[in-house]
């Protein structure tokens, strides 16, 4: 019996504006969390942004506690691009139970996303998630820095999550 034979697959054209995105990305120091309803927490986080050829992008987000290296939060979904357009949209489920689509626009190097479709499991925990905008930059340094704002029920928009990532080998 013969071993398979594993191809890589070429980027698909629709993607070409988003292959800086693509590989695994380690935060070099901690990121900070705040919202008022929760302690603030620094953490660290692996992003890993893949594709099989298709015109999507295949991406996981795996959080852990800074200090305990306690699991927090995983995100994995998809990014697609409207042909012919800079739009982007990402569709992601979270492990808290919530699973949403987030779209915007690709400008130069840097993603604007905010929340277009929100859907959670029937006994998530309140107060609710209401809305999330998310950007995403590939700094001159060449360093990727997200930045995620959340509102809730009872909360408006404000920031939430700032991070910064080298790419890994």
């Amino acid at each position: 019996m013969a071993c398979p034979v594993m191809h890589t697959a070429e980027l698909n054209p629709a993607l070409l504006p988003l292959d800086w995105l693509l590989g695994t990305w380690q935060s070099d120091e901690p990121g900070e969390g705040c919202f008022p309803t929760i302690s603030p927490f620094r953490y660290t986080e692996t992003l890993h942004f893949s594709h099989v050829g298709q015109p999507v992008i295949n991406f996981m987000f795996n959080a852990f506690h800074a200090e305990s290296k306690k699991p927090l939060h995983r995100e994995c979904g998809f990014i697609r691009m409207q042909p012919g357009t800079n739009k982007v949209a990402f569709i992601i489920a979270q492990n808290s139970g919530l699973v949403e689509v987030e779209e915007g626009e690709l400008t130069g190097q840097q993603l604007n996303l905010q929340t277009h479709a929100l859907a959670r499991i029937s006994f998530a925990k309140e107060p609710y998630v209401q809305q999330i905008t998310r950007v995403f930059q590939l700094r001159p340094d060449g360093r990727l820095e997200q930045t995620v704002s959340m509102a809730t029920d009872n909360q408006p928009l404000m920031q939430h999550l700032h991070i910064t990532y080298r790419r890994s080998p």
